[in-house]
């Protein structure tokens, strides 16, 4: 068995798994409308190539939107009605651009599918990150970072460890649990395509030990890999590098940084990168769907999620399509209960509140939670002054000081949050899970984090604003010096022709003259010789 190593902090608390893990995962009916938000990255994309326009009908799996790093795929057959800001999951509250499809009931797949790599050997790092950017795969942990972004990243520093994050540490959270519950042969498939394309020294599947049918299901399915006929041949040699590794059930042991220091012992600086150590963390679903766009030929259309909580009829897990209402899936639950208080997309640590259930599903929702108020950890209506217990500095496992990072924040007073190193908060909710008075902590410092952007943001932009100033008025200053300077040019090079002229015609006068003289002398001449003729005759 690997050697595990501790975190710093972290907490136990109720994690309400059983809710959601009672059925089977389930495909809803299709919804009469799906709202496809175009940004479904973390990272900030301007040169979309949009395929499809307003009016067009659509197949399955057709591309829509593509560019450099991902792309964006119709969930279903239908028409394109509009496309238009409406309101997405967001902690913002925002509005976002999207793509409204109207839904024919029909799911016709396109005829113009990826094509399916049935031998593994012709699949190189070229390839793969080709297929992984084509079929819009990206994180599906949350994080919702482009993947083909985070596995190039690996292809200049070598991989020592790949890690497959099956953790799913948050309470309530159940969708990784269930899909390798259901799938855990084509989890590992995709697990051994990716470990002989990156040939890591050390490929380890980190599971919580609270998921025992989870964890016998990889176990199956590892040692029988490649005799599922749906699945590529994969060498003994690919197999035997794949570890399954129980890790202690301990929140937030799915962070990367904290899964990494749990099964390696190294511990990643802040402002650092895993992959800059040699290390790639990939979530279980996100390697799915790798399996299925290089196995199968699928893109990203579809996802596990988790609806649950006390305030649905009943809790479970849903494949549903990207642009699906929430509203449309909390139906499939059988529908709010009285205790229907709170409405979160995630868990209830990590997770953000909605103030309506008419938001789509995108590739970053894991769980709808709905849930009465007094099952939270905090809240805003409920919130009591510090006490100053440090209970919160306890928890912490990045060792921050929330408390102080509390009050600078509550002040935004942001430069001495910055100090307190405010962004190497992973905001995991800790804090705010062990703190007796209730204080919505994670949510202050999401809050100034947002603000620092913005101003951050908009100081660039006046930096920029001035700099483009400065040059138009130093363009302008030097087109005006020049236009003198051309003008002057100009003035001598007349001056010097009025000059050149005036030589010119002294010259000419001269020459006249000469021939005048000349013409006058030759006259003269000629009548004194007439006059000698005349008087000697």
């Amino acid at each position: 068995m690997s050697k595990l190593y501790s975190i710093k902090g972290g907490v136990h608390p109720e994690f309400h798994k059983q809710m959601s893990t009672q059925r089977a995962v389930k495909t809803p009916a299709l919804p009469e409308q799906l709202v496809i938000p175009i940004r479904q990255t973390s990272v900030e994309v301007s040169d979309f190539d949009y395929l499809a326009q307003v009016g067009d009908y659509v197949y399955k799996g057709q591309l829509l939107i593509s560019c450099e790093m991902s792309a964006l795929h119709a969930p279903t057959s239908g028409t394109i009605t509009a496309i238009e800001t409406r309101a997405v999951a967001h902690p913002s509250g925002l509005e976002s651009l999207c793509i409204i499809l109207a839904v024919d009931g029909k799911d016709e797949w396109t005829q113009d599918l990826y094509s399916p790599y049935t031998d593994l050997n012709q699949l190189d790092i070229t390839a793969l990150l080709k297929r992984v950017a084509e079929a819009g795969i990206v994180g599906l942990g949350g994080a919702a970072f482009p993947s083909k972004l985070k596995l190039a990243a690996v292809v200049k520093t070598g991989l020592k460890h790949f890690i497959i994050n099956a953790a799913e540490c948050e309470p309530y959270i159940t969708s990784d649990d269930m899909l390798l519950r259901e799938y855990a042969d084509e989890v590992i498939a995709g697990v051994a395509l990716l470990q002989q394309v990156l040939q890591a020294q050390r490929c380890i599947i980190g599971i919580e030990g609270n998921k025992p049918e989870a964890i016998l299901a990889l176990q199956k399915a590892l040692a029988h890999t490649g005799n599922h006929a749906s699945n590529p041949v994969i060498s003994e040699e690919v197999k035997t590098r794949i570890e399954i590794t129980v890790i202690p059930t301990i929140y937030p042991s799915g962070d990367e940084k904290q899964l990494i220091r749990i099964l390696t012992g190294i511990k990643i600086a802040p402002n650092h990168y895993a992959v800059d150590q040699g290390i790639l963390v990939q979530n279980i679903a996100t390697v799915h769907s790798i399996y299925h766009a290089v196995v199968k030929g699928r893109p990203l259309i579809a996802r596990n999620v988790t609806v649950t909580g006390n305030g649905v009829v009943k809790p479970q897990n849903f494949y549903a399509l990207i642009g699906t209402p929430f509203s449309h899936l909390i139906a499939a639950a059988g529908g709010y209960r009285k205790f229907a208080q709170r409405l979160l997309m995630g868990g209830p640590m990590m997770g953000f509140q909605l103030k309506s259930d008419q938001v789509p599903v995108v590739k970053a929702t894991n769980c709808i939670l709905v849930s009465s108020e007094d099952q939270l950890a905090y809240s805003d209506d409920l919130a009591m002054p510090c006490i100053r217990c440090g209970k919160c500095a306890e928890a912490c496992p990045v060792d921050l000081l929330p408390q102080q990072l509390y009050w600078y924040t509550r002040s935004e007073n942001h430069s001495r949050a910055e100090q307190h190193h405010l962004f190497n908060c992973i905001e995991c909710g800790c804090c705010s899970y062990v703190c007796p008075s209730r204080i919505p902590l994670v949510q202050y410092y999401r809050h100034a984090k947002a603000q620092i952007r913005e101003q951050k943001t908009l100081k660039d932009n006046a930096e920029l604003a001035r700099q483009r100033f400065e040059f138009r008025e130093f363009r302008q200053q030097r087109e005006k010096e020049e236009r003198a300077a051309m003008r002057a040019a100009h003035k001598r090079k007349v001056q010097q022709k009025m000059s050149n002229n005036g030589d010119k015609k002294a010259a000419i006068l001269a020459a006249m003259a000469r021939a005048k003289a000349k013409k006058a002398a030759l006259a003269k001449a000629k009548q004194s010789t007439d006059q000698n003729s005349t008087e000697q005759k």
